[in-house]
């Protein structure tokens, strides 16, 4: 038998609910199919109270979970999820977890952050209003002023073994209309809609697109406080935001180890700039087919167009070696440069303007 204050409950085959009325005595009512789903729900009351964002205040809200930098590592944009993930959230009645990430973020002192986000249509208005000549004069708002994003943080998550529905959701629905803590052990019995949140963060340098750091976070229903669903009185069904529902806080668990993980691999870096590829990849490039080359492929036979083309020692003016006839062939090596192809020919290599070039059929 366990009591919860002035309600007794029976663990056992059929559930019997007993009211204490001091006027009218003893009223029972026995809710015997939903047995074992309430008997898990009460069990798991005081218990719950494992890893909080914030304790009670919401996620991210204890700064102290945050893993820190000494000094920002530059700037930062954060992306918007994919619609799909959005449409994913919107069935929790959870919005875009940016500003969760954010937060986070900007606890961690690891980054600015900069605005790429619902705000950018603010600040394209104040601009417009000062272009238009709407604004006071000295206002100082206009073009050449917006930092850039060193850095771009895409974040993704993965929910693990959904279910929106069945007995636990059952009881939450009938027990959350009786209000009090009928209601609030209705709020547990519906329960959690998934038992696993997962994300994954990825960071890539702006300039060059090259990713420099990448992670994973991960939370269950074990990492945060069960207890925020212990309020309302509709078996938690007027929870919303990552700072009052289990599924919410459950995602800014997962998030807040996922950055971690990421300040965890990226705290100790000098420099996170990846301005160009390494040697491995500049030597493939290197080793394909030129791109963009107007003039054609190596091997290919060429004629001037005009007796008299000067072939000189560099893809420049300047320098000649000699020039072409207009019945002198030659063979285009493959390689364009500011608009010179180098071609050979019985005396030798050089380099001749591509547009008084043509290739013979």
């Amino acid at each position: 038998m366990v009591t919860i204050g002035t309600v007794a409950l029976q663990l056992s085959g059929l559930i019997r609910v007993v009211f204490f009325n001091r006027s009218s005595g003893l009223k029972t009512f026995a809710l015997s199919m939903f047995a074992p789903a309430l008997a898990v729900a009460v069990s798991l009351t005081p218990a719950a109270h494992a890893q909080t964002l914030g304790g009670g205040s919401g996620p991210a809200g204890d700064a102290a979970q945050v893993e820190k930098c000494d000094a920002p590592k530059g700037t930062l944009a954060v992306v918007e999820p994919q619609y799909a993930v959005l449409q994913s959230l919107s069935g929790y009645g959870l919005q875009s977890p940016s500003a969760v990430i954010r937060l986070i973020i900007q606890q961690s002192n690891c980054f600015q952050i900069v605005e790429r986000g619902a705000a950018m249509q603010n600040m394209a208005q104040e601009r417009a209003l000062a272009a238009g000549g709407e604004l006071q004069g000295g206002q100082n708002v206009g073009k050449g002023q917006m930092v850039a994003a060193d850095f771009l943080l895409t974040p993704n998550i993965v929910f693990s073994n959904p279910d929106a529905g069945g007995v636990g959701g059952g009881i939450g629905g009938l027990l959350g209309g009786m209000g009090g803590r009928l209601g609030a052990i209705g709020a547990l019995a519906g329960g959690v809609r998934f038992k696993e949140a997962q994300t994954a963060m990825t960071m890539a340098d702006t300039r060059s697109g090259i990713q420099v750091a990448a992670a994973q976070g991960s939370a269950s229903q074990t990492d945060f406080n069960v207890g925020a669903a212990l309020f309302g009185r509709y078996g938690g069904g007027g929870l919303g935001g990552y700072s009052s529902t289990a599924e919410g806080k459950m995602i800014a668990a997962s998030f807040l180890d996922n950055w971690n993980n990421i300040v965890r691999t990226i705290r100790n870096n000098p420099s996170l700039i990846q301005a160009k590829a390494g040697p491995a990849s500049q030597a493939n490039a290197a080793a394909s087919v030129k791109a963009g080359s107007s003039a054609g492929n190596a091997g290919d036979v060429y004629v001037a167009k005009i007796a008299g083309v000067k072939v000189y020692r560099q893809p420049a003016e300047g320098g000649e070696l000699g020039s072409l006839g207009r019945t002198d062939e030659v063979v285009f090596e493959g390689d364009e440069q500011n608009g010179f192809m180098k071609i050979a020919g019985p005396g030798g290599s050089g380099w001749v303007k591509t547009i008084m070039m043509r290739k013979l059929q």
